[in-house]
This record gives C-alpha cells, sequence and structure tokens, in this order.
C-alpha cells in the first residue's frame, strides 16, 4: 500500500537544495529560482489533499516545479508575443509611434472600484505582514517589497542564506494563510 502522507514541515530541509538546483539550472537566475522553489512548497501544500502516494514526495515536488517553471516561460513568452504584436503593427498613415503611445493601456487608468479594491488588498497585506514576527516581517519586506538581493538581505539580519530562505518560506505560508483568511 502507497504512502500517502506528507511531511511539509521537513520539505526545507528535505528537499529546498535539490529543488533550487533543479530550477537553477533552468531559469540562470538564483532569485528566480528560490520564488519558484517558494511557490512551489506554497503550492504543495495547498493541494496537499491530491496527494495519493503514487510517487514520492520530492517526485511529486518536482513535478509541481516543472509547472511552476513552465507557466514562468509561458508567461514571459505570453508578454514577449503581445510587445512584439505592437511594435510590428503597422497603420495607413505609417503613425506607429503614435499608434504605440495612444492604444496601450494606462496601468494607472483605472476606475473607482478598481483603486477601491487595489487599496483594501493593500491594507490586508500590512495587516497580515504586521502579524508576522518581526524577523519574519523584515525579511520579507526586504526580499518582496524593497526588492533587495540576499546577500544585502544576510548581511543586513546577520543571517545565512538558508536561514535566509527558511524564513522567507515560513513568512510567505504565513502571508498565504492570513490573506486567504482575510481577503479572498
Amino acid at each position: 500500500m502507497p504512502d500517502n502522507t506528507l511531511q511539509p514541515h521537513k520539505w526545507v530541509d528535505l528537499y529546498a537544495d535539490y529543488l533550487f538546483n533543479y530550477t537553477i539550472s533552468r531559469v540562470s537566475d538564483a532569485d528566480l529560482a528560490q520564488d519558484l522553489v517558494q511557490e512551489t512548497f506554497l503550492a504543495g501544500l495547498k493541494s496537499a489533499g491530491n496527494f495519493k502516494g503514487d510517487a514520492s514526495e520530492r517526485t511529486w515536488l518536482i513535478s509541481i516545479l516543472k509547472r511552476k517553471i513552465i507557466d514562468h516561460y509561458r508567461k514571459i513568452n505570453s508578454a514577449k508575443g503581445k510587445a512584439e504584436v505592437r511594435v510590428n503593427f503597422s497603420t495607413e498613415d505609417d503613425n506607429e509611434g503614435n499608434w504605440l503611445e495612444q492604444k496601450v493601456a494606462d496601468p494607472f487608468d483605472g476606475n473607482a472600484e478598481d483603486a477601491m479594491q487595489n487599496e483594501e488588498l493593500g491594507n490586508a497585506i500590512y495587516e497580515c505582514i504586521n502579524k508576522l514576527p518581526v524577523k519574519q516581517a523584515e525579511a520579507f519586506k526586504m526580499k518582496t517589497i524593497r526588492r533587495m538581493d540576499t546577500e544585502d538581505i544576510c548581511n543586513e539580519l546577520g543571517i545565512t542564506p538558508s536561514n535566509l530562505w527558511v524564513i522567507i518560506h515560513r513568512a510567505r505560508a504565513a502571508m498565504v494563510a492570513c490573506l486567504e483568511k482575510n481577503w479572498f
């Protein structure tokens, strides 16, 4: 009989390095690789009920990670395709440059409902950040909001990259749980 029990509390220790090495060889960006592995752990937590035990826990996490990597490249290629279509568009009066500026949607042009929803979401995010332990909150803000490099964060907080990895993983998991409870 297959073992269909997961042990998410051990994932970082058991699989983080393996998943990171797998990812970095495919995306060539350490920060992106860390983010994709974090997303994999979160997706694994969310879909734990779907784990049947037909494969090992590591194999199951790798299959989730592969989908995350594919989604990343689809997103990049989708955005690239849209940009190429806009750049290659031609009008009969040869005003391509004007067309591009006039037709691309203004990201700041939203209606009042969008603005209100964004403000509510922002408030919910900051409320959830304030519920995190101090070190998690600080690391999360540095990495996610301020977009600081891992090395700079580690130097400022006096921690190792592995420790930062664990702190960020726990902070993201807590943020997801908090936002699901208070926002979604």
